[in-house]
């Protein structure tokens, strides 16, 4: 697991498609359900009829986690929801999950903290049950 400024990152070696599914039940098994789905190629493909690798954002939410930021701080949903990519590098799938900490931090508020750090502690769980 590699942690960036913004995200926390995994390789793993397994096909792209397969690595979807895997991404969405880890989400789940820590709270979170998938609002969105971003199909990055096919949407620059029909937007702009160029090529792009395979890339996806999954829009990831913990409803009681939202819900307690939302609470704290009303136009935090600017910042939600979490956003997780899986993409192709190199032959390999790519997955990364934003960093919940580093996202929120903007805010300024302390009461959003402790939910930010939770959020941020159950994605690196699930980065690190795909590896």
């Amino acid at each position: 697991m590699k942690r960036q400024e913004y995200g926390i990152r995994t390789t793993l070696n397994v096909p792209y498609e397969e690595a979807i599914p895997r991404v969405t039940e880890a989400l789940k098994k820590e709270g979170f359900g998938v609002l969105t789905e971003i199909n990055v190629k096919e949407t620059i493909k029909k937007k702009l009829d160029k090529e792009f690798p395979k890339y996806i954002i999954l829009g990831a939410c913990n409803p009681q986690l939202a819900y307690q930021a939302l609470t704290n701080e009303t136009e935090i949903g600017l910042l939600l929801p979490c956003n997780v990519i899986v993409y192709e590098r190199e032959g390999k799938t790519v997955v990364s999950a934003q960093d919940p900490e580093a996202a929120l931090s903007v805010v300024g508020n302390p009461a959003v903290a402790p939910v930010a750090k939770e959020a941020r502690e159950r994605l690196a769980r699930v980065i690190q049950s795909l590896s």
